[in-house]
């Protein structure tokens, strides 16, 4: 019985630290190191415990790493991400271009440097914003 709170009192402390990290891993480990407990309740003996401990914290790591949870995700420009950036995609009026494809216009009310995309063609009309860095506007044809 004194095994199976050690058991269980570890397990209690991966928990806590697996507050402190913020992943899903070590809670993982946890449910691992309580089934060490479990097995320790019903009389076990010590090597078993431990396997069933390893065996219970692999299998839980390792549907952890095949759900969502465990897919690691693909991170992002945040100038050209419409999900970050509220501007990227909205549509902007230019009169006229300087000869070095970069121009000053209004948008939501205040004044911004805009440039061209690479392979944009400086004529006047309606462009589209592609990405957003500091407050320079990157801008490309609307394209119906």
């Amino acid at each position: 019985m004194e095994q199976a709170w050690l058991w269980f009192g570890v397990a209690g402390l991966i928990v806590v630290l697996e507050l402190a990290s913020g992943t899903f891993y070590l809670l993982m480990v946890a449910l691992g190191v309580a089934a060490g407990g479990i097995a320790a309740l019903l009389r076990a003996d010590g090597p078993l415990q431990w396997v069933v401990a390893a065996v219970v914290a692999g299998v839980a790591v390792w549907l952890l790493r095949r759900s969502r949870f465990g897919q690691r995700r693909i991170k992002v420009d945040a100038s050209a991400d419409p999900n970050t950036n509220l501007d990227i995609g909205q549509r902007l009026h230019v009169d006229e271009w300087r000869p070095d494809g970069q121009t000053r216009a209004t948008y939501r009310g205040a004044e911004w440097d805009v440039e061209l995309m690479p392979g944009e063609t400086p004529d006047a009309g309606w462009f589209v914003i592609r990405e957003v860095r500091g407050s320079r506007l990157y801008v490309a044809h609307v394209t119906v």
